[in-house]
C-alpha cells in the first residue's frame, strides 16, 4: 500500500495523472494545463512546468510549455527540492508525452515542503538591541562620582582641622 499524501497539490505524480484524466475526458490542453499550474501555485509552490508534446491539434507533432514560479534545474538542490512526473496518454491521434515538473516550498517542520534551506539563502539575523558600552558608562559615572565624595570628604576633613 502506498501512503497517503498530506497535500495532493504538490505532488507531481498526482496531478499528471490529473492532467491526464483531463485530456482524456476532453479538456483542452491548453486549459487543462494552466488549471494544473494554478491549483500547484495556489498551494505555495515555489515553481510549476508543464510540458505536452505529440499531435495536439494538427498531423505535425509539438511541444508546448507552460510554466510559473522559479525553477532549479542544476545542482544538489535540483535534486531535494524538484519533482518531476511523466506520463503518456493515448489519445485517437497519437501517443501525447506529459512531464509535470513542481519545485517544493521551503518549510522548516518538513511538513509542506523541504526542510532543508537553499543554499543561495540569506537569512538576516535581528540587531541586538542592548548597548555593549553602557555597563562600561555606568561604572565610570559610579567612579567619578566617588571620586567627588572624596574630594568632600577631604575638604571637610581641611575645613574641621
Amino acid at each position: 500500500f502506498g501512503q497517503k499524501l498530506r497535500n495532493r497539490s504538490l505532488s507531481a505524480t498526482a496531478q499528471a495523472e490529473s492532467l491526464r484524466f483531463k485530456l482524456l475526458k476532453g479538456i483542452p490542453a491548453r486549459r487543462s494545463c494552466y488549471g494544473i499550474i494554478r491549483n500547484v501555485m495556489e498551494a505555495n509552490a515555489t515553481g510549476c512546468e508543464v510540458i505536452i508534446s505529440g499531435k495536439l491539434r494538427s498531423l505535425r507533432a509539438k511541444t508546448m510549455k507552460f510554466s510559473d514560479g522559479y525553477l532549479i534545474k542544476a545542482g544538489n538542490p535540483a535534486n531535494v527540492y524538484i519533482q518531476k512526473a511523466i506520463r503518456t496518454v493515448s489519445m485517437k491521434q497519437g501517443v501525447l508525452g506529459l512531464c509535470v515538473t513542481i519545485m517544493l516550498p521551503y518549510d522548516p517542520t518538513g511538513a509542506d515542503g523541504v526542510s532543508t534551506p537553499l543554499p543561495d539563502q540569506v537569512i538576516i539575523k535581528p540587531a541586538k538591541t542592548e548597548n555593549k558600552y553602557s555597563s562600561e558608562i555606568e561604572i565610570v559615572e559610579f567612579q567619578s562620582s566617588a571620586i567627588s565624595h572624596g574630594k568632600n570628604a577631604r575638604e571637610a576633613v581641611l575645613t574641621n582641622a
